[in-house]
């Protein structure tokens, strides 16, 4: 009988431990439900704070994409304009040179009659070529009796005259020139102390 009676205690003990292993397992698993509600919704939260903050970078990221579109097709609009409106610079700029020399060529004085003609036909050429000259945007500084602007005079020297004002061109040396709003050449002047 005891054999029967230690088998029923061990039993019984199997049976107790079986029903605390059961109700360990329903309090885990309830404990576990409880977390993995909180960690679902938790989770939701930042995969949602998560997308909208890559919402977010994405906007900005175009937003500034097309700003510099938006930069890049202005700036190009302009150079398009400005290439147009000094298309002649290059050409204009070589032409001072020649023009130089047609002025030096109609400071002498013709002593025949064959010279003055000579003269005469240079003049011509030389008036044609301001005037063509003149349509591109061509334009001559002015600078004797104007105040001296560095903008537009080269000063490579300085003489007194007590009857003008300090700073006043004097003399030409040599002549400047603007390509419509842009200085090609500036003029060579002498300045008043």
């Amino acid at each position: 009988m005891r054999r029967i009676q230690v088998t029923e205690t061990t039993e019984n003990k199997d049976l107790v431990q079986e029903e605390k292993n059961v109700q360990a397992e329903n309090e885990v698993e309830v404990e576990v439900g409880q977390e993995t509600e909180l960690t679902i919704e938790e989770q939701y939260e930042a995969k949602l704070a998560e997308l909208q903050a890559k919402l977010d970078d994405e906007e900005n990221r175009h937003l500034r994409l097309r700003a510099d579109f938006d930069n890049i097709r202005r700036r190009s609009q302009l150079d398009r304009e400005a290439a147009e409106k000094y298309r002649a610079q290059s050409l204009l700029s070589d032409l001072l040179p020649v023009i130089d020399n047609f002025e030096r060529a109609l400071q002498v004085e013709a002593t025949s009659e064959e010279t003055a003609s000579i003269v005469k036909g240079i003049e011509m050429v030389y008036r044609s070529l301001l005037e063509a000259t003149e349509k591109e945007g061509l334009q001559i500084i002015k600078a004797e009796g104007e105040q001296f602007d560095p903008n537009v005079h080269q000063a490579v020297m300085q003489e007194q005259d007590s009857e003008k004002e300090t700073g006043v061109v004097l003399r030409e040396l040599q002549k400047g020139y603007m390509l419509k709003d842009r200085v090609l050449r500036p003029t060579m002047v002498s300045v008043n102390e």
